[in-house]
């Protein structure tokens, strides 16, 4: 069903406003230079809104195939993966992450520039 397209991968979690700095440092720190090197990775996203007394961040990651992404996360690839010493920033997060098949994305001329 994905064999040929593009997978994003989306997860959230949600912390206190005193821990969300320390989590988006953490999560800046840790993943993306680790992530970049498997094979099959093709980006990330990481944002983050306020959310009444909580701060939400979402992990939009972009895999160039259901299978890459599944050699990756195992053969359970829905279940998050949060390391224990992430954990201790969040009040909660989703135990599944989603999964959607990419139909459209911006054209590199297209895409928004920025940091």
């Amino acid at each position: 069903m994905y064999a040929a397209a593009m997978i994003a991968r989306i997860w959230r979690g949600y912390t206190t406003h005193a821990n969300a700095e320390a989590y988006a440092a953490a999560l800046q720190a840790e993943i993306l230079p680790g992530i970049m090197k498997v094979p099959g990775y093709r980006g990330s996203y990481l944002l983050k809104r306020l959310y009444g007394e909580e701060v939400e961040f979402v992990t939009v990651m972009l895999w160039e195939s259901l299978e890459s992404l599944s050699a990756f996360a195992g053969p359970d690839y829905e279940k998050a993966i949060v390391p224990l010493e992430r954990r201790k920033f969040l009040s909660k997060y989703e135990e599944r992450s989603a999964h959607y098949e990419i139909l459209m994305q911006p054209a590199a001329a297209d895409a928004p520039s920025g940091a």
